[in-house]
């Protein structure tokens, strides 16, 4: 990737980590992930300072879907005589920019929103979308992360509960299909991943996938393992997208700019490859520190390594799931 194309990202696709300067001490060390965060400005602040003057970019992809992109986790939309469809909220500061883009997308109301995890940065905005008419569908481990105070350790924040409106009223246990302005809308649960309340989002006749935060693209990806998230289940996740997806697929990634099969795929590799090197030396007896200075994730560092989610980060990661 290039340095345009993360200086793009920073604005857009991951705003949900705005603090990759803080990743070293002045020594040159790694900081922990709680150090890098408590060191910078409470992120979910950040995120919601950020949310509110970044520009909304509005792509059309294939058929009635669209994806919006900056605020907070990437936002598909679905157009109709039915009314628009969501697939995540988004921040709630980006409300006028993301009320502007759905304009420009036809005069159809929003009728439903589909949240892909609990995280704020994609269902923050649950409330006022719902105040406009979006019934809300979620996994049932999403409404119970919504109804009651989480706390995330590795961002070292603890969420209220949400309001009444912003808690989803429909919810699965398993996966479920739904028809929508002429389309067949595929519902998957992966169990235990970037969460435990993940899902995905298939656009059938179009073939686009949404995948939440089970797909970064082009940086390492963030694993919440406060509320049930956990590597092995993330490369789980990631081989369910690997074999949903087509050579035409079009993928949303949870942050990131579009992407395709093969970008599922080479992420998918290089969590098995870190995975496999972390757990050896893991296995040997070797402590966090020591691992992280047998740098196993050295391979990929130049192409996923450059932003957010440092190498020392991501190492702890996935030691702790190892």
């Amino acid at each position: 990737m290039t340095r345009t194309g993360h200086q793009m990202l920073t604005r857009r696709g991951f705003c949900l980590c705005c603090v990759a300067a803080t990743s070293f001490t002045a020594s040159g060390a790694w900081l922990t992930p709680r150090q890098a965060f408590a060191q910078a400005k409470n992120i979910v602040d950040m995120i919601r300072e950020h949310a509110a003057t970044d520009p909304i970019k509005v792509t059309k992809l294939r058929g009635n879907v669209s994806v919006l992109e900056g605020s907070g986790g990437n936002i598909a939309v679905l157009t109709g005589a039915d009314g628009k469809l969501l697939v995540d909220a988004g921040i709630t500061a980006s409300k006028p920019r993301i009320l502007e883009a759905l304009a420009g997308l036809g005069k159809d109301p929003i009728t439903r929103l589909i949240n892909t995890h609990w995280h704020f940065d994609h269902t923050d905005g649950n409330e006022w979308l719902h105040q406009n008419g979006a019934v809300i569908l979620a996994h049932e481990n999403t409404r119970k992360h919504l109804q009651s105070a989480q706390r995330v350790d590795e961002w070292d924040f603890n969420f209220p509960a949400s309001p009444p409106g912003a808690i989803p009223t429909e919810v699965m246990t398993a996966d479920r299909t739904l028809k929508a302005n002429g389309s067949t809308l595929e519902l998957k649960y992966y169990g235990p991943a970037h969460t435990d309340s993940d899902i995905s989002v298939r656009f059938a006749e179009a073939d686009v996938l949404h995948t939440g935060d089970t797909f970064w693209n082009g940086v390492y990806p963030f694993i919440d393992y406060s509320t049930g998230g956990g590597i092995k289940g993330t490369i789980a996740a990631a081989e369910a997208n690997v074999a949903a997806a087509g050579d035409k697929t079009i993928v949303i990634p949870g942050h990131g700019p579009i992407s395709d099969r093969a970008g599922l795929v080479a992420f998918r590799d290089m969590l098995v490859a870190i995975h496999a090197k972390v757990a050896a030396l893991k296995a040997k007896g070797l402590s966090l520190e020591q691992v992280t200075a047998e740098r196993p994730t050295a391979a990929f560092d130049e192409k996923w390594g450059q932003f957010v989610i440092g190498p020392a980060f991501f190492t702890r990661l996935v030691y702790e799931g190892a």
